[in-house]
């Protein structure tokens, strides 16, 4: 995608000054590309699927009529959606969910066409031909995302942030921004209280440029295109209000990053009391309705998971087997929900007495935190590190998510004596169901520090929701592939 380029630039001139950053012409040239994608995609599975609809009919007519009408009403209801918005485009779950309005949308209007001009034949295209656009839109979708993510990687397609506050929250975002560059921000420049950072004119290698009195002049002189504004006494409502006004029309976007930092998603709420902006922040959801959805879905999944998976577990225990004797199938005590103790499933990858081998390799442990990790564990099998290196030997603790022991997503299952160790934050990880797969090892696996998997787990348990359950089994497909952080 040659129109997916941007030229790195120096943020400041030798007298201190700020340059203005080039224009960023990947971004309407993504959008041409998205637009382009959905546009061809309307019209290539309308004409496939319409097709073998109609295939044999006698109404060609009609048929290319409801074909046409249904690309038009697709078309104009993803742009009715903003479905096509830069700020949605590239990242987050707000550009999937648009899309999602805008096709059902047309498939409403559609839907309600048909009836309206008692036009039978119209059915198929709501409840076949919309669904099977929506899904190859999707699809491109994330494929397009997946290349703007490959350029962000490599330091292309960013937005130029100016960060605003203290030392501490700036020091952090900077961190947050460079570890999940996908996001597409790159703070450029800094504002602290008293224009000075860490070492004297500089935050973690990002220049000072100024006080936090001067963010509106820095910002319109160096065309940054977010302001993050992030914690810091200075800060107060009437200031906050100033800084937006003094930013209207310089192309810059206001973000304010609460204190609340680990809280996000369906708990945060913004509303209006008694003319001021109130953040919300309700409590975390462990029962009711959408925890019910989740356990019919984690009993329905963990079944067709299995009976797909049938005939790699049978090679799997066989291959164990000849390779080395035993059984070979691995059981341990966890704890689960509420500190419920269960016995979890596994293929077992190491010699039979590894576990008593365990306490002469402590001193080589890699693991961090109450974790025992080692990259070249020489308790581990031929065939246990091709298990491991894929997840396969995870794959019979399915059974433990049918019986409703386990979720298919959710924080790590612990040992017992891992639980005992637990600080009382620690211990919230224990609100939910542990899960086959979570946060933890779509963000690394086992090379995550402990600090980092905690943070994690608890984010989970904090921010729960069925979208974020949907995502992570997602990309645990694409870690398990990768063998990324398996050991």
């Amino acid at each position: 995608m040659r129109g997916l380029s941007v030229n790195r630039h120096s943020d400041l001139l030798p007298d201190g000054a700020p340059t203005r950053p080039p224009v960023a012409s990947w971004e309407p040239a993504y959008r041409r590309y998205v637009i382009l994608s959905d546009i061809l995609v309307t019209i290539c599975v309308a004409l496939v699927v319409g097709g073998l609809i109609s295939m044999g009919g006698a109404a060609l007519f009609k048929d290319l009529v409801l074909g046409g009408l249904t690309v038009i009403v697709v078309i104009v209801s993803l742009a009715m959606n903003r479905a096509w918005n830069l700020v949605t485009l590239g990242q987050g779950a707000e550009e999937y969910v648009r899309v999602g309005r805008g096709m059902f949308a047309a498939a409403v209007a559609l839907g309600l066409a048909g009836l309206a001009t008692g036009v039978v034949s119209a059915r198929p295209w709501v409840f076949l031909v919309v669904p099977s656009i929506a899904l190859v839109t999707l699809l491109f979708r994330y494929l397009l995302r997946q290349v703007l993510h490959r350029h962000r990687y490599h330091g292309e397609c960013l937005l130029p942030v100016m960060a605003a506050g203290s030392i501490d929250t700036v020091r952090d975002l900077i961190t947050r921004t460079e570890a999940a560059s996908h996001i597409g921000w790159r703070v450029a420049a800094v504002c602290t209280v008293d224009g000075t950072g860490t070492s004297r004119d500089d935050v973690d290698g990002v220049s000072v440029v100024g006080r936090l009195d001067e963010v509106a002049a820095h910002v319109r002189r160096g065309g940054y295109r977010i302001v993050a504004i992030t914690a810091d006494s200075y800060w107060t409502p009437r200031r906050l209000q100033q800084l937006a006004w003094k930013l209207e029309g310089s192309g810059a976007e206001m973000v304010v990053a609460p204190t609340l930092m680990e809280v996000a998603g369906p708990r945060l709420h913004v509303s209006g009391v008694l003319g001021m902006p109130l953040l919300r922040v309700s409590a975390p959801v462990f029962t009711g309705m959408r925890r019910a959805i989740k356990g019919i879905f984690d009993r329905i999944g963990s079944f067709l998971i299995i009976l797909m998976c049938l005939p790699v577990m049978t090679i799997a225990t066989l291959a164990i087997m000849i390779d080395s004797r035993g059984n070979p199938f691995y059981t341990q005590k966890r704890v689960g929900k509420g500190g419920r103790e269960f016995t979890i499933i596994k293929f077992r990858t190491m010699v039979r007495d590894a576990d008593r081998r365990k306490a002469a390799l402590s001193e080589d442990n890699e693991g961090a935190g109450v974790l025992f990790k080692m990259r070249k564990d020489p308790r581990i099998t031929r065939v246990g590190a091709i298990l491991r290196r894929y997840s396969i030997d995870e794959l019979p603790q399915l059974f433990n998510v049918l019986t409703g022991a386990m979720s298919l997503v959710g924080p790590r299952p612990p040992l017992p004596e891992e639980s005992a160790r637990y600080e009382p934050d620690m211990r919230r990880r224990l609100l939910v169901k542990p899960g086959l797969t979570g946060l933890w090892q779509v963000s690394g696996r086992s090379d995550l520090p402990w600090e980092e998997a905690v943070r994690l787990d608890l984010r989970y348990v904090e921010d729960w929701s069925l979208a974020l359950d949907a995502m992570i089994l997602w990309k645990t497909f694409r870690a398990v592939l990768g063998g990324q952080g398996a050991y």
